[in-house]
């Protein structure tokens, strides 16, 4: 698959899980915004509900005060006509707050048990129906209008007299909390809640028991809202787990949005994968292409060589036999070492290697190293600096290996030379840090910035644009790395592009070891 086809797949399925994702938020940010305006509007109904049974309740009570006090003057015969007409209405009134139970709404009746003053049919001599009908008429007018003015004489009464009350006598704490209650029953609100009442100033004249203000929004509600200004009271409600019973509406959607974010996850590790095995194949067919350019060239060179010993003029010679015999050994040396590496990578990828660690000076070692690669170097028209500045040199360190190592970064550089500039390598040992220090610099082609990170990877190769141009498998830095981690050092490499590389190893003294 192309990796244009597995972008333009990635994009798609992305912007379908991400979409699906903000359809999904969305649609719980409008859920919780449509309950919240719905709490609001029940806790709102709820507290006028409330106060209006207050106001009902206070009501009654100055009405049954006013009844009493009526029938005690009734009873001492020191009222007249209109005491009892006035404890009549009253009585009305009271009974239609029993009736009723506190509704919204109720109407006022006057119901007289006693014989009225003015006879109910008036028998007419001399006038006819229609002036009986009309004199009927206006008697019940007056009737009204009479009532109508001793019940406007009891509200009032009630009003200036329960004004000037504090709020502390005027209301019923308990009574409130229980219409408070109720009313939010009513509404389908069952949760936890505190409330205070406060003057106009205010100034907190009730607070519940229970009450602990933590940066919950209040409600509030006016009390006896017809009430003067100056005698206004509120009421105040919160909820303290109000966020907890908005939200508990919309929590059937967070394994929606649990599993859209698993989706997602898998996804991505699912591009992830496929770019590392596309990735990993590319590395494949680069290492199959280079494996057989490195063995097609001694095979091809011990094919010819054998084909030479069947000449008989080449037995006749014992110098040619000789020379033959040489190439096809150092041949067949080669690819055994070529085959070795590819083996001993294997090894060190199912298990750790087994490692003959002994005391080595490392001076000594780096020496012969270089004096024996010294003359591939001059071959080249390139020099070899040799530092070494090292006054702990002592390591515990594999030799072989660690030959290897010094023997592959010192290659390294001599394969990776510029073509129009003679090479030139340094090589340095020195302490710091209670550790061993060895660089390997060279003034090679030098590597990107992007490609230095891969480097250590194994079968990975730096392209120089002609795939063969280096020999290789993409071995040699990832053994090298390999050895220096299991030797409990470090490795690391500075380059810039055309300038050089320049290779750091850091190894424990073998005091440390």
């Amino acid at each position: 698959m192309k990796k244009t086809t597995i972008y333009i797949l990635g994009i798609v399925m992305g912007l379908s899980f991400l979409s699906l994702l903000y359809l999904q938020v969305s649609y719980i940010e409008e859920m919780v915004k449509m309950r919240r305006e719905q709490f609001d509007e029940n806790v709102g109904r709820s507290l006028a509900q409330a106060t209006h049974n207050l106001e009902l309740v206070e009501t009654k009570k100055y009405l049954e005060k006013n009844v009493a006090a009526t029938g005690h003057v009734s009873l001492y015969g020191q009222g007249n006509q209109d005491s009892v007409n006035h404890n009549i209405v009253a009585q009305s009134i009271i009974s239609s707050f029993e009736t009723n139970s506190f509704s919204s709404s109720f109407k006022l009746k006057t119901i007289i048990n006693r014989p009225s003053n003015i006879p109910k049919v008036i028998i007419s001599t001399g006038k006819n129906l229609s002036q009986t009908s009309s004199a009927l008429q206006e008697i019940l007018k007056e009737r009204y209008i009479y009532q109508r003015a001793l019940l406007d004489e009891v509200i009032y009464n009630i009003l200036y007299t329960a004004s000037d009350k504090p709020l502390s006598e005027r209301v019923n704490f308990k009574q409130l909390d229980h219409f408070l209650k109720a009313e939010l029953l009513n509404n389908g609100i069952d949760i936890p809640y505190h409330f205070t009442v406060t003057d106009r100033d205010g100034k907190e004249v009730y607070r519940c028991s229970d009450y602990t203000y933590d940066n919950e929004k209040v409600y509030s509600r006016l009390l006896f809202e017809k009430d003067p200004p100056a005698k206004m009271g509120y009421v105040n409600i919160s909820f303290p787990t109000m966020d907890d019973y908005i939200f508990s509406s919309v929590r059937f959607m967070i394994p929606s949005i649990i599993f859209t974010l698993v989706l997602l996850v898998t996804f991505i590790f699912t591009i992830y994968i496929i770019f590392r095995q596309k990735k990993l194949t590319e590395i494949k067919n680069d290492f199959i292409n280079n494996m057989t350019h490195e063995f097609k060239t001694p095979i091809s060179t011990i094919s010819l060589a054998a084909q030479m010993l069947n000449d008989p003029s080449v037995a006749k010679s014992p110098q040619m036999f000789k020379h033959i015999s040489g190439v096809i050994n150092d041949e067949t040396k080669r690819l055994r070492f070529q085959v070795e590496k590819v083996l001993q990578m294997s090894m060190f990828e199912r298990q750790k290697a087994t490692l003959k660690k002994k005391e080595i000076d490392a001076n000594e070692l780096v020496y012969n190293v270089t004096n024996t690669f010294r003359l591939k170097v001059e071959n080249c028209n390139g020099t070899l600096d040799v530092a070494l500045d090292a006054d702990d040199p002592f390591i515990y360190v594999d030799e072989m290996h660690f030959t290897n190592v010094i023997f592959n970064l010192l290659d390294n550089a001599l394969k990776y030379k510029k073509t129009d500039v003679n090479i030139h390598l340094k090589v340095r040992t020195w302490n710091e840090s209670n550790k061993l220090h060895i660089s390997i610099e060279d003034n090679g082609i030098g590597i990107k910035k992007e490609n230095l990170k891969k480097i250590f990877e194994k079968f990975y190769r730096v392209h120089t644009g002609n795939l063969h141009d280096v020999k290789g498998f993409g071995l040699g830095l990832a053994y090298v790395k390999k050895i220096i981690t299991d030797h409990q050092g470090t490795i690391r490499a500075e380059s810039e592009l055309n300038v050089g590389t320049k290779f750091i190893i850091v190894l424990p003294l073998f005091k440390d070891e």
